[in-house]
This record gives structure tokens, sequence and C-alpha cells, in this order.
């Protein structure tokens, strides 16, 4: 699955516009079904990686529905972590 960033991007009200040479293509996993950790792998890309507690301050997902997320994402060593750190994974 491949998802592409929009021309504008709404946050909140904050709206930010992109041109073209911007926009950021993101291959995401194909075994990755549910949207959270579409989200959560989406995020960790954009980042380079978070912490449980910016996980949830920003994607306002619950953190007790982050551990599964993140532990299933782990044993398909898509993600690795790196202290408290979540990271994408070099595999």
């Amino acid at each position: 699955m491949r998802l592409a960033i929009d021309e504008s991007i709404e946050m909140s009200t904050t709206q930010f516009e992109t041109t073209d040479a911007e926009r950021t293509a993101i291959d995401v996993p194909n075994d990755l079904t549910s949207a959270e950790s579409k989200l959560v792998y989406l995020f960790l890309t954009a980042t380079d990686g978070a912490t449980v507690d910016e996980l949830h301050d920003a994607l306002d997902i619950r953190k007790i529905s982050l551990f599964p997320v993140l532990r299933t994402l782990t044993e398909r060593d898509v993600v690795a972590r790196e202290g408290a750190t979540y990271v994408l994974s070099a595999s």
C-alpha cells in the first residue's frame, strides 16, 4: 500500500500548503491492516521514532491501545525498541 500526503494538510486550525516537490510517498507494509498500526507506522516514519507518550500526545490514541499495536509491530520486525523510543526496524 502506498499513501501520499495531500497538497494541503489541515491540522486543528493550522493549514499547511505543500508543493509537488514537497510531497512524500510512503510505502506502508501490506500486512498492516488496522488503522492504528498504519497511523503509528506513518508517524514513526515521519518523526524518526517516538515514545509511547509522544505517540499518545500526537495521535490521540489511548496508551492502553498503543501497547498491543507496538507489540505487534515489534513482533513483525517493522518496529524496534531503543530504550523508551520506538523506531522503524532496519530490516
